[in-house]
């Protein structure tokens, strides 16, 4: 059996006919083979250990670890002509050190993802802010709370807009004035029921384009305040 020579340690087999224990007559689960024969887990001395199944690989490797006694469980594949491993056969309290200590590293890994969630909020909100106060200094009639909403839409992460963009993120004018543009293109022309027409995009661009120009120039201006 090629792949259990190449095995660490115990090897036991998750048979795939009817078998008999060649010491008690009866059967199990898993075998080990013996000099004798198959033998049931019990008669094998093995008897005590829980299977764990293949899949986590940190769980495995704990458990194997803090395991005095461990066996590779190993079943022939009828299709792939070898035997392939399917898990492990462990102590009680090594599988539940194994399983404390996992959870104690997803906690751990929920924690940093948490702080670095709240370090990326944080890091947009600024970013954002920023923006606004750009699109306000470049457009001084701007309302503030649109000047806001663009800054939240063209900054968003990874939104792919241009405010993600590195021009962006650098605050280049050219950058926010596009952002600008588009959000006036949007929300202040008829452009998406141009679209919804079936107008083709640069003509449905040329089309409005007077109209963003209007808002924009009103925009450059500072706002009267009474």
């Amino acid at each position: 059996m090629p792949e259990q020579e190449r095995s660490p340690g115990l090897v036991v087999i998750e048979p795939i006919r009817d078998w008999a224990c060649a010491e008690c007559g009866g059967t199990s689960e898993f075998l080990r083979m013996d000099d004798a024969g198959p033998l049931c887990l019990a008669c094998a001395d093995l008897g005590h250990l829980t299977f764990l199944p293949a899949g986590d690989a940190a769980l495995t490797r704990r458990a194997a670890k803090a395991s005095s006694l461990s066996a590779v469980v190993v079943r022939w594949s009828r299709t792939r002509r070898r035997y392939e491993r399917q898990g492990i056969l462990v102590e009680d309290q090594a599988l539940a050190l194994a399983e404390h200590q996992c959870l104690s590293d997803e906690d751990a890994r929920m924690r940093r993802r948490e702080r670095d969630r709240a370090r990326r909020a944080i890091a947009d909100e600024e970013f954002q802010s920023g923006l606004a106060e750009q699109i306000t200094r470049l457009f001084p009639g701007c309302p503030p709370g649109r000047a806001a909403a663009i800054a939240q839409h063209t900054g968003l992460r990874g939104s792919r807009r241009v405010g993600r963009s590195a021009a962006g993120r650098a605050l280049d004018e050219d950058a926010i004035t596009l952002a600008v543009i588009a959000s006036v293109r949007h929300q202040d022309t008829g452009y998406d029921s141009l679209l919804m027409s079936a107008m083709p995009r640069d003509a449905a661009r040329d089309r409005v384009r007077p109209d963003i120009d209007r808002v924009l120039a009103r925009w450059r201006k500072p706002s009267r305040t009474p």
